[in-house]
C-alpha cells in the first residue's frame, strides 16, 4: 500500500483540500478529504488527474520537422500524406517500438498518462503480413511497456483508397486488410495486450474513404462494448468527395448509417454544418480534437460553439506527434476558437468560469470516455496523476481555482513536476526516468531511417 498526501487535488467533483490517498496494486484504494498527513506519506502540493491522449500515430513522431519545406505547387494534407507514405516504407517493428517509446516518454513528461494509439502500420514493407499479424501492434505495446503509459490500442481497418471502395495505392500496402485478416490481427493484439496492465483494445475503421459501408457495420459489431474510433471530415476535399459519392457530408452520412453512440470517437470532425454538430452532440460520441496537428496540416478549426451548446463531449490528442505537449493542445484549442470567433474565453462557456479549469476537466472526462476507462481520480481507478511545481513563476500566488489557467496559458509543461502512472512515479522534475536510454535508441533509429 502506497500512501500520499496532497494539499489540493482535482477530483471529479472539484477541488479538494488536505487529501490523503491510498494506492493498492496501481489503483486508488481510498480517498480521504480534510485529512492530516502521516509520517510515511509521500507529499505533494497539488495533483491533477493525468490527461488522456485520445489520438496518436506514434510512428509519425519520427517525421517531426521533416515536412516543413514548401513544395513546388503549394502544400496540403494530401502532399504531406504522400511524404508520410514514403517515410514508412523503411520501418521495421523494432523501429516502431523505438519511436513509440520516445513518443510515449514525451507524453508522460507532458502530462498525458494514457494514449489511444490509432495504429494502421500493420504489414512488412512489401505489404506481406508478418507471421504474427499483430507484430507491429506488439511493437507499440513494447513502447508502452517501456515508458509505462496506459494504452488503449485501436487497430485500424483500412481497405480502400477512396470513397466507393477504390483500389488501394502502392503507398498504402502496409495498411491494407480484408475483414478476415483484420479479425486475426485484432485477436492476436488482444492476446498480446494481456501482458499490459489495464490495456484496452478497441476498433478503428480508418475513415469513410478507407472502409466500405458493409465493412463499417461489421466492425461496429466486432468492437462490442469497446471503443470505436474513426477519422471524419478532417479536410474539405474529404467533404466534397463524400458528397460526390453519397450525396451527404461525412458526419451526416456516418450518423445516418452507423450505430454511433457514446463509445465512439469521431476524430477531427473539423468540417461540419451546424446541423451535423448538433446531431453529433446528440449521439454522445466524443469529438477527438488534435489542435497542434490540425494546425500543422492546415485542416481548419472545429465548430465548437454549436457542438458544446448542444452538450457535446470532447477530448484532445497528439495525432502526428509533431509536438507532444498536453497543455499546448488545450491552449491551442482555445486560441483557435478565439481566432475564429474574435472573442476571448470561448470554451469557459459560463460567466465567472475559469477557461483553464473547464478545458482540463472536459478533456479528462471526454478522453477517458473515448479510451474506455474511468474518468479522473476516483476509487478503483488507476492512480494516474500529475503534480505541479508551485515555484514556477506562472503559478505563483494563484488561488487553487486559478492554477489551471496559469498552467495552460502561462507555464505549460515546464510546471509539471512529477507524473505517476498506476501508482508508480515515472517522471520526476519533469524528466522521465527512462528518457536517456529511450532517446539514445531513438536517435540511432532515426540515423538509419534518414540515411
Amino acid at each position: 500500500m502506497t500512501s500520499l498526501f496532497f494539499d489540493h487535488v482535482l477530483l471529479p467533483e472539484g477541488w479538494a483540500r488536505d487529501v490523503r490517498m491510498l494506492l493498492h496494486d496501481g489503483a486508488i484504494a481510498s480517498i480521504e478529504q480534510g485529512a492530516a498527513p502521516q509520517a510515511k506519506d509521500i507529499r505533494h502540493a497539488v495533483a491533477l488527474p493525468g490527461l488522456p491522449n485520445l489520438h496518436s500515430h506514434a510512428f509519425q513522431r519520427a517525421m517531426a520537422g521533416l515536412t516543413e519545406v514548401r513544395g513546388p505547387a503549394g502544400d496540403s494534407f494530401w502532399t504531406w500524406r504522400d511524404l508520410m507514405y514514403r517515410f514508412v516504407d523503411r520501418m521495421t517493428p523494432d523501429d516502431i517500438a523505438a519511436i513509440a517509446a520516445l513518443a510515449y516518454v514525451e507524453m508522460l513528461e507532458g502530462g498525458f498518462t494514457r494514449v489511444g494509439e490509432f495504429h494502421y502500420l500493420h504489414h512488412a514493407p512489401d505489404g506481406a503480413p508478418y507471421a504474427n499479424p499483430a507484430e507491429t501492434s506488439l511493437a507499440i505495446m513494447a513502447g508502452a511497456a517501456e515508458s509505462g503509459i496506459g494504452l488503449t490500442l485501436l487497430p485500424v481497418f483500412y481497405a480502400w483508397s477512396g470513397f466507393g471502395a477504390q483500389p488501394p495505392s502502392t503507398g498504402q500496402r502496409r495498411f491494407i486488410n480484408d475483414l478476415d485478416g483484420f479479425a486475426r490481427l485484432r485477436e492476436a493484439a488482444i492476446t498480446g495486450a494481456r501482458d499490459l496492465p489495464d490495456a484496452v483494445v478497441g476498433v478503428a475503421p480508418h475513415s469513410l474513404r478507407a472502409v466500405a459501408p458493409d465493412e463499417l457495420a461489421l466492425l461496429a459489431r466486432i468492437a462490442g462494448h469497446n471503443p470505436v474510433h474513426i477519422h471524419i471530415a478532417e479536410q474539405q476535399k474529404e467533404v466534397t468527395d463524400c458528397i460526390a459519392w453519397s450525396g451527404q457530408r461525412p458526419v451526416e452520412w456516418l450518423l445516418d448509417h452507423a450505430p454511433v453512440s457514446n463509445r465512439w470517437c469521431l476524430v477531427h470532425a473539423t468540417h461540419m454544418t451546424e446541423d451535423e454538430a448538433l446531431a453529433m452532440a446528440a449521439s454522445g460520441a466524443v469529438a477527438g480534437l488534435c489542435p497542434i496537428t490540425e494546425a500543422n496540416l492546415g485542416d481548419g478549426i472545429f465548430p465548437a460553439k454549436p457542438f458544446l451548446d448542444a452538450g457535446g463531449v470532447y477530448g484532445v490528442g497528439s495525432d502526428s506527434n509533431v509536438r507532444v505537449d498536453a497543455t499546448e493542445e488545450l491552449r491551442l484549442l482555445e486560441y483557435g476558437q478565439r481566432l475564429g470567433l474574435q472573442q476571448r474565453n470561448v470554451l469557459a462557456r459560463e460567466a465567472g468560469m475559469s477557461t483553464g479549469d473547464r478545458l482540463y476537466r472536459a478533456a479528462v472526462a471526454g478522453g477517458a470516455q473515448a479510451l474506455g476507462v474511468p474518468s479522473g481520480l476516483r476509487l478503483g481507478a488507476s492512480a494516474d496523476f500529475v503534480t505541479l511545481d508551485l515555484d514556477h513563476p506562472s503559478l505563483a500566488h494563484r488561488s487553487v481555482e486559478r492554477l489551471l489557467d496559469g498552467l495552460i496559458f502561462g507555464a505549460g509543461r515546464e510546471a509539471i513536476d512529477t507524473v505517476w502512472r498506476r501508482g508508480v512515479q515515472m517522471v520526476s522534475g519533469g524528466r522521465h526516468r527512462a528518457r536517456e536510454v529511450v532517446a539514445t535508441r531513438y536517435r540511432r533509429t532515426l540515423e538509419k531511417l534518414t540515411a
